[in-house]
């Protein structure tokens, strides 16, 4: 039924638009274009209704097509339709299942394993262990790179060391200095006979040039544009964007995080200055996880199934159960749970000490503002860190709304102070800890493809930890008194971008 009720909604879209072209020539514009819109927003909402939404997310909508009358029809169809986003994903999502199934198993948890945990965590875990794909891994090794200064480096030394493949997979890849080295490496990789497959998202990537994908080619680099948008106000593809980063070299080292590939991921963009940022390096069985990831998003894109030992069978990192465990999860529109963002809930309601939260995009639903808030009230420590300047003004100032009720609640949010932040990290008892793709806001709760490590009382663990007091020392803690002086214009601003929370 929704189907035929889409169907109907844009073709009175295509019968309005020339409607409206016939009685612009006779004078009738501004009556004839309201009761279009009108009709047009009542149909809308009748549609988020019988989806049977989130209330909240029904609100929203509701609000955007009140405060933004004729914005908010074409936001809807650029970015709120759920039937269609459920149709397209629901076949990968079950060949994903069967792949992970097939490959990973489902391995039961073990006394040994859940006594790895602290008792307040055993419920993360077992939650963990049912929305993921794959495992729990205490056979594995990770290595934190804070900044691009570390990351880079390690990416080029293993990219060059690379002797049957190279699999890569990014929300954005600049032809730029970093770029351009990179492309080098994969163009002498593959014509000295290494597999490289490259997947990157196609509005992410719009900038990539033809040149550096032609010079790929040419050198038999195979790649691949993830959901290419050709006609964005008819479908909806726009709207899905694969925001993951995963390399993986040989099946047996694999690196995972906050960097897209890019300048200023090294601090080289004078507007942000240095560059705040987070990635890991992981060896071992791990491994095998980010590269089904790779292989699943491949498989969608081109159609060519790769399942095969000659990339399965990752180098075995011996530890015992004492060196921590590390599980990467998956989360985007072809899941059913809204992974990611169900693991956070969990780590935030699990705390006991501390709860440390690092996010260059602050847009929480109300599931997660809530748990943030009373866990602060019941004497965590919890804090946010996030940027003093933006990259995104609409976001900024809409994540800025959040902060009294957050700070009311004894939160303490604080603003980075040498750059532009964009680690995305929790760490709660500073013992368990998340470090990934996935900001802290609706869109990547929601619409993206995104992919986290979670990490079990690990070095990795710790080094996040001492990481975070470092960052705390150079941030500025913002005044909840002083906060509240901000002027009104400001604060209309703020809480008008909160209303496109939907879409952010």
């Amino acid at each position: 039924m929704l189907k035929w009720i889409q169907v109907l909604l844009f073709t009175a879209l295509v019968v309005g638009i020339g409607y409206l072209s016939y009685v612009i020539w006779e004078g009738r514009l501004v009556t004839t274009f309201s009761i279009f819109v009108t009709l047009s927003a009542i149909l809308i909402v009748f549609i988020i209704f019988i989806e049977n939404r989130n209330p909240s997310q029904t609100i929203n909508w509701i609000l955007v097509f009140a405060a933004f009358p004729v914005l908010g029809f074409f936001f809807y169809i650029l970015f709120g339709r759920n039937y269609t986003k459920r149709k397209r994903y629901d076949e990968k999502q079950e060949l994903d299942e069967q792949a992970f199934s097939k490959i990973e198993g489902q391995k039961p948890i073990t006394k040994q394993d859940l006594n790895q945990m602290g008792d307040h965590q055993k419920m993360f875990f077992r939650l963990a262990h049912e929305l993921g794909n794959s495992p729990v891994s205490f056979n594995s090794e990770t290595r934190v790179l804070t900044n691009g200064s570390e990351t880079f480096p390690s990416i080029l030394d293993a990219l060059q060391k690379a002797k049957h493949h190279i699999h890569m997979e990014y929300y954005i890849v600049r032809d730029d200095e970093i770029g351009s080295e990179i492309k080098d490496i994969l163009i002498k990789k593959a014509k000295s006979g290494v597999e490289v497959r490259f997947l990157y998202d196609a509005v992410g990537s719009w900038k990539l040039s033809q040149e550096f994908k032609e010079e790929l080619r040419e050198a038999g680099v195979r790649f691949k544009a993830f959901a290419p948008v050709k006609l964005p106000f008819i479908g909806n593809r726009i709207n899905f964007r694969n925001h993951r980063k995963i390399i993986v070299v040989d099946g047996e080292l694999g690196f995972m995080g906050g960097l897209n590939i890019g300048d200023e991921y090294l601090g080289k963009n004078a507007y942000f200055g240095e560059w705040r940022d987070t990635h890991l390096h992981v060896r071992g069985e791990a491994v095998r996880s980010l590269q089904m990831i790779f292989l699943q998003d491949w498989h969608y894109e081109t159609g060519e199934s790769l399942l095969k030992q000659d990339y399965l069978s990752p180098e075995m990192v011996l530890n015992d159960h004492e060196a921590g465990g590390v599980q990467m999860i998956a989360d985007g529109p072809d899941t059913q749970w809204e992974n990611i963002k169900k693991l956070y809930f969990s780590m935030i309601i699990s705390a006991k000490k501390s709860i440390w939260i690092a996010s260059p995009y602050f847009i929480p639903d109300d599931d997660i503002l809530t748990a943030m808030k009373v866990a602060s009230l019941s004497g965590v420590d919890v804090r946010l860190l996030v940027p003093s300047v933006p990259d995104k003004r609409i976001v900024f100032h809409a994540s800025r709304s959040y902060y009294p009720e957050l700070m009311d609640a004894g939160v303490k949010v604080s603003e980075y102070g040498k750059g532009f932040l964009h680690s995305k990290i929790v760490v709660v008892d500073e013992e368990l800890a998340s470090i990934g793709t996935s900001n802290m806001d609706m869109r990547s709760f929601h619409l993206n493809f995104e992919v986290n490590a979670f990490l079990f009382r690990t070095d990795s663990t710790n080094k996040l930890v001492e990481d975070f007091k470092e960052d705390f020392k150079v941030s500025q803690p913002i005044d909840p008194e002083q906060f509240k002086q901000r002027s009104i214009f400001i604060r209309v601003v703020e809480s008008l971008f909160r209303l496109l929370s939907p879409l952010l």
